[in-house]
């Protein structure tokens, strides 16, 4: 059961909703080579990937046998300024989401629209940001999905710092990240342990922590990091991936688990059956032999 609860995202394909990001690979490439996999759920991506009519989604996921999970959305939540603009911009991309069978809001509170470096919120800030959170729920609840927080590097909700102040300031569902959460220092097996009833979807992604310093101290960027291998394929890298998973099952977690191997592809495009597939086709492996083995033994 738990790898039928496995999905994957367009990002380990590289299509990303970052400014300046790499190229896209072809929808239907992209989706065959999920399919191929045995991955039958996918998040919406970045503008363009799939269609932005709802019947269309349904219909070009429904040739492959796919469904739609949600997606990720950034959003500036922390200014007064945004509030209007912000809440009609959930409100559109909710009720996609909704109307093209999704389940899911990830929500990415960002500096502004370009993702400048952030900075500490005052209170005043914060205070804002927890009530769009509240504001952004009940859209999301009206369109028939859960909103989840993701907390991601080079945003508002990065550090250790950030998580603990909205863990305590409001009840929104959280997105645990295993790769996000421990670049900006939260254990992710930690909070899976103690935040397991806030977590409403898990996107699991691997780390090379040793070119994370230079990620936090601003003297490398996103990109630069990704094409270093800052994000190897799951079981590659430096965390306790088969602990997160087993610690969430083991407190009645049913939600999905999303592959996230962020990718950029900036030169030209890879053969078939090379590129992003290779490194999402190990992490699938990764988890038959390691992860669901470890399910079965005894906790």
């Amino acid at each position: 059961m738990f790898l039928d609860r496995v999905a994957s995202a367009p990002i380990s394909w590289g299509i990303c909703e970052v400014p300046g990001w790499g190229k896209m690979l072809p929808t239907d490439r992209v989706l065959t080579e999920m399919t191929d996999l045995g991955i039958t759920a996918t998040e919406y991506g970045a503008p363009g990937f799939l269609p932005v009519e709802p019947d269309a989604v349904r219909e070009v996921l429904g040739s492959h046998g796919m469904s739609l999970l949600g997606g990720f959305t950034p959003l500036v939540l922390h200014d007064p300024a945004r509030r209007d603009d912000e809440l009609a911009r959930v409100q559109e991309v909710a009720g996609l989401f909704g109307r093209a069978g999704a389940s899911t809001f990830v929500s990415c509170p960002v500096m502004d629209d370009d993702w400048s470096v952030p900075r500490p919120l005052d209170r005043d800030e914060h205070a804002h940001l927890v009530r769009m959170l509240g504001e952004v729920d009940t859209i999301c609840a009206d369109a028939g999905l859960t909103q989840v927080l993701h907390p991601h590097l080079q945003t508002v909700v990065e550090t250790s710092t950030d998580v603990e102040r909205v863990l305590d300031d409001c009840d929104v569902k959280w997105c645990l990240d295993t790769g996000h959460l421990a670049i900006g220092g939260t254990d992710p097996v930690d909070f899976a342990r103690r935040a397991a009833e806030r977590v409403g979807h898990v996107h699991l992604k691997d780390v090379r922590m040793d070119l994370v310093p230079r990620l936090m101290d601003r003297s490398t960027s996103i990109m630069a990091g990704v094409q270093e291998g800052l994000f190897p394929p799951l079981g590659q890298g430096d965390l306790p991936l088969a602990e997160v998973v087993r610690t969430l099952e083991a407190s009645g977690y049913d939600g999905w688990y999303v592959i996230e191997q962020d990718t950029a592809i900036t030169g030209p495009f890879p053969g078939l059956g090379e590129g992003p597939v290779t490194g999402v086709e190990a992490s699938m492996q990764y988890l038959r032999d390691v992860v669901v083995p470890l399910l079965d033994e005894p906790a």
